[in-house]
């Protein structure tokens, strides 16, 4: 929050006096009151990350609604294969949880991996036919998908910053962005991550 110094009195002696605004800068070098109030509720919402562009793209229907900036895994090039690689997943994923009490601010937790890493993981011989099928059988009911196996897991849109490439494969959003994220977000959302 800034504070705007405004003297309330007329006299040129009158003391200065601190009122809150509400110009909280957001990922885009602009604040806050420079971009209007989402329009609630949204239709149809989902989210789209691009990864070059490093922009997390909110749409209700087929209209863009927000654009924020984000960090992204610091290893950001490529599709993430394996537990440590540092790549954020390309894909089709959804929203398993909203996480209100996050270290990183506030997280949405995603469905990675999603049934292409499974495919791709038990063919490459990073997971068994039984992890695979446990990873199937959450997605087809829409629950959390294992994180523990070597594919990696944890995967989050997150608070923290976005300023540069720092996750180890997450999204990360700056905080303000992330706080008007999560208010629209629901579990189920579908998020799409592109190269």
């Amino acid at each position: 929050m800034l504070l705007i110094f405004s003297r309330l009195a007329s006299p040129a002696n009158a003391p200065l006096l601190a009122q809150p605004t509400d110009s909280t800068p957001d990922s885009r070098g602009g604040s806050q009151t420079d971009r209007p109030r989402l329009k609630l509720p949204l239709t149809s919402p989902r989210i789209v990350v691009k990864k070059t562009a490093r922009r997390l793209l909110l749409y209700s229907g087929n209209e863009l609604v927000r654009t924020y900036r984000v960090g992204l895994g610091l290893s950001p090039v490529g599709d993430k294969v394996r537990e440590g690689d540092r790549r954020t997943p390309e894909g089709d994923f959804y929203i398993f949880t909203k996480n209100s009490k996050s270290a990183f601010y506030l997280s949405l937790g995603l469905s990675y991996p999603n049934a292409a890493h499974a495919q791709r993981g038990l063919r490459d011989g990073l997971i068994t036919k039984v992890q695979y099928d446990e990873i199937m059988r959450a997605l087809q009911a829409k629950r959390r998908p294992p994180q523990n196996t070597a594919l990696g897991g944890d995967i989050y849109i997150h608070g923290n910053g976005a300023q540069s490439d720092w996750t180890w494969g997450c999204v990360a959003l700056e905080n303000e962005d992330i706080r008007e994220l999560f208010e629209v977000a629901k579990v189920g959302m579908t998020v799409t991550i592109e190269p």
